[in-house]
């Protein structure tokens, strides 16, 4: 099939597509083999993107960054990158329009090194790349924009570079999950905040972390965080509001002196985090910044985030 012919997503179709190296298939049939290097060693190279009223948000940033990946892992999946990503447009468009009135998805693209040749009788296979969408969680989060969300610091650290590069991202993820678990133990619902060894905080397992203090937003650098798409675009929300921006490391201490923390990821956008390790962030409400930032959030997509939140979640 053509990369253009796999694009084309039938118009008549009821039920979800997705796509898999190529072809489109139906979204319960998206599978991978057992065997699959993704699958076994968790080498799975990834990008999440969301819609707003189904359409891809920041799709060129979210290529590049994928590409990026591809090349620090080595998964030769370059040729497949620009169909995938157009696929993942028209899919995400069809998928909205059969999915419940007022939501909006998730995008997923992926791709695998292929088979491990060690479960394969020594063959390898070509590399394996797929989209497919979800409806996004809003009830995961809807009540976040008003209440805020609670962090904690974990004695999980984040993986050092000499292990991976930041600028990767990937699905090994198991520090991830054995970080929320150990904020969830010390406080219900609450996030995790991985660190480096030498205490540089780095990301929570779902956001990239900001603070603001007397006005201003700082931001762990590159070296010390995956650069967030959705980090991204709030400093450039914030500078086109006169508000200042500077990359410099952080510790906890820094997050506790506060005066607010914004949490930026794909899903839902900007979160206040409204207590640290059991105390209150500034006041302990949403901040000032906070709703700037988000209301300028929503005049650039023309959906109001948190309504669209609430409404879906019921």
């Amino acid at each position: 099939m053509t990369h253009a012919a796999a694009a084309s997503v039938p118009p008549l179709r009821a039920s979800e597509m997705a796509w898999l190296d190529g072809s489109l298939i139906p979204r319960d049939a998206l599978s991978l083999p057992v065997g699959d290097a993704g699958f076994v060693l968790g080498a799975t190279v990834t990008e999440q993107l969301r819609t707003f009223a189904g359409r891809l948000f920041l799709p060129d940033r979210h290529a590049a960054r994928f590409r990026e990946s591809l090349l620090i892992a080595g998964v030769a999946a370059e040729p497949l990158v620009d169909a995938a990503f157009t696929s993942a447009a028209e899919i995400a468009a069809h998928n909205h329009a059969i999915g419940p009135a007022g939501g909006d998805l998730g995008v997923v693209i992926f791709a695998t090194p292929g088979d491990l040749p060690a479960q394969h009788e020594g063959r390898r296979s070509p590399p394996r790349v797929a989209v497919h969408t979800f409806p996004l969680a809003f009830r995961l989060w809807a009540r976040a924009y008003d209440e805020g969300v609670s962090l904690r610091g974990v004695p999980v650290t984040q993986v050092p570079a000499t292990s991976w590069p930041l600028a990767l991202k990937c699905r090994s993820r198991m520090h991830y999950h054995l970080a929320d678990q150990a904020a969830a133990a010390a406080e219900p619902g609450a996030r995790a905040i991985l660190c480096h060894l030498d205490g540089r905080v780095s990301e929570t397992s779902t956001a990239n972390i900001a603070i603001v203090r007397r006005g201003e937003i700082l931001t762990p650098p590159p070296a010390d965080s995956l650069a967030g798409i959705s980090l991204g675009h709030v400093r450039e929300l914030a500078t086109a509001h006169g508000i200042g921006w500077t990359e410099r490391s952080l510790s906890l201490a820094d997050l506790a002196a506060a005066d607010e923390i914004l949490l930026t990821s794909t899903p839902n956008c900007l979160l206040p985090a409204t207590r640290l390790d059991g105390r209150p962030v500034g006041t302990g409400r949403p901040g000032v910044v906070f709703k700037t930032v988000l209301d300028a959030w929503n005049e650039a997509v023309g959906i109001d985030i948190a309504r669209q939140a609430r409404l879906s979640a019921g």
